[in-house]
């Protein structure tokens, strides 16, 4: 078991990656605060991990907001005693179209759900990090960050400042014992969001697209993204912080 007994807040993980990453988590010992802002979502995917032996807690809620970040803070300290770890894997896009035809709303949505997100996460886990000694973030950027596509700017862009932030936010957090990685995950046709990325339904003709542009020859899945997740959150980790985990199939464009 290797996260066995640490109190792990993973965010949007009602579905997809962060569903993924819940489960992983949950097998290995993990206390697990499943967030998401679909309260039905959180419920299933924690009773899921429950019958399966798992420790699992539902807690919905809006990342954007500092009360909820509050209240999340305070379940994971007391559904696992402490906090040890803050996975912000919770993201939102804006439709792939030219730059300009992205409205200011969608900006700001894309701009508060990726970034403002773990601002809030580090004001209400990091004093509770320093009381305890330490702790870890785990924060789910893309490969968008490093790669950018046209049609996807904004977003593009909240990724790179997510991985920045990441390197900053380790730097200055590492004295506290306090460790801050990313992961950049590559499009996987099968999230909530997909269609959003693409442009349009993923038919076979944008997944070749895609496709063709991993060399490892498939995409990447919500497994692939928790592996990686669990050995951040391991103490197997323990000297490693400021760096970003591509899971990507070696992406070359």
């Amino acid at each position: 078991m290797r996260v066995q007994d640490k109190s792990i807040i993973v965010t949007g993980a009602g579905h997809g990656i962060g569903e993924g990453i819940a489960r992983r988590l949950a097998a290995e010992g993990a206390a697990v605060v499943v967030n998401d802002i679909d309260a039905a979502l959180a419920a299933q995917v924690a009773a899921d991990l429950a019958r399966a032996g798992g420790r699992a807690l539902p807690l919905a809620g809006d990342v954007t907001r500092a009360e909820d970040w509050r209240r999340l803070v305070r379940a994971a300290r007391d559904f696992g005693g402490r906090l040890d770890v803050v996975v912000n894997n919770a993201g939102w896009t804006h439709r792939n179209r030219p730059m300009l035809e992205v409205s200011e709303d969608e900006f700001d949505k894309v701009y508060a759900v990726n970034m403002k997100s773990i601002y809030w996460s580090a004001v209400h886990a990091v004093p509770v990090m320093r009381a305890a000694g330490g702790g870890s973030f785990i924060n789910i950027a893309s490969t968008a960050g490093l790669r950018p596509r046209p049609g996807l700017t904004w977003y593009n862009g909240s990724k790179g400042a997510v991985i920045v932030t990441s390197k900053s936010m380790a730097a200055e957090l590492g004295p506290d014992n306090i460790r801050v990685n990313c992961i950049n995950p590559v499009f996987n046709p099968d999230t909530g969001l997909s269609a959003e990325f693409a442009g349009g339904p993923v038919d076979e003709a944008r997944r070749a697209r895609f496709l063709a542009t991993i060399p490892l020859g498939r995409f990447s899945t919500a497994l692939d993204v928790a592996h990686a997740a669990l050995y951040l959150a391991s103490d197997e980790a323990a000297f490693i912080s400021g760096a970003c985990i591509e899971v990507d199939g070696a992406r070359c464009v």
